[in-house]
């Protein structure tokens, strides 16, 4: 207040911007390009920040690919050896987002190979219920995460902004208590409504021979 308080407020203008239409059919590309190796890219639509189900599809996610102990890591990277990494990861904010598996293959995997083993990480998890255990770790992984980014004056400022410009600065105090609330049965229903091919845009990104 004592040195903010006296400056006017600028001019807020509301942006009105064309939804995009809702994707109701599998879209595919494959491009070559002069890269180191080959990769694969799923992506699928998903809710924006402000929306009920946005911490549970975040947390959907981080069971699937954070840290050397996620579902992807394990069982793509670590056992079959069809990717020498892999991720997913969500991107939203006023817009509805996106849901991204992105990896990059081991010579002599073929992208046939390496996708029909992703899509059948992603059955199983649509079929059965996530322990308690994996998302009780994510959790925990959240949690701690946002009490180290507190340690940060930018980072502070920056959260504070963002929420307030989504709508309500004190929603950055609501954060890991949303996270705590996400339950098994929540992100079972959230992977059978986001992750379908339907929903889907495949990009098969190949190194040039």
């Amino acid at each position: 207040n004592k040195w903010f308080e006296d400056i006017p407020a600028g001019k807020i203008t509301k942006r009105v911007l064309p939804k995009e239409p809702e994707q109701t059919e599998a879209r595919r590309l494959e491009v070559k390009r002069n890269v180191p190796a080959n990769a694969l890219y799923k992506v699928y639509h998903m809710c924006n920040k402000t929306h009920i189900d946005y911490h549970t599809t975040d947390l959907l996610s981080d069971v699937l690919s954070l840290g050397k102990s996620s579902r992807l890591f394990i069982s793509l990277v670590k056992e079959q050896k069809l990717f020498s990494e892999i991720s997913a990861f969500i991107a939203g904010s006023h817009d509805e987002g996106l849901f991204t598996i992105s990896g990059k293959l081991l010579d002599g995997v073929s992208f046939s190979t390496a996708e029909e083993a992703i899509l059948n990480e992603i059955e199983l998890i649509k079929k059965e219920l996530v322990s308690e255990t994996e998302l009780t770790k994510v959790k925990n992984k959240i949690e701690s995460t946002n009490q180290f980014s507190e340690t940060s004056v930018l980072n502070k400022a920056m959260n504070l902004s963002f929420a307030e410009l989504l709508g309500n600065a004190n929603d950055v105090n609501l954060e890991v208590e949303k996270y705590q609330k996400v339950t098994v049965s929540g992100i079972n229903r959230v992977a059978n409504e986001v992750l379908n091919e339907t929903n889907c845009s495949t990009l098969i990104y190949a190194k040039s021979e």
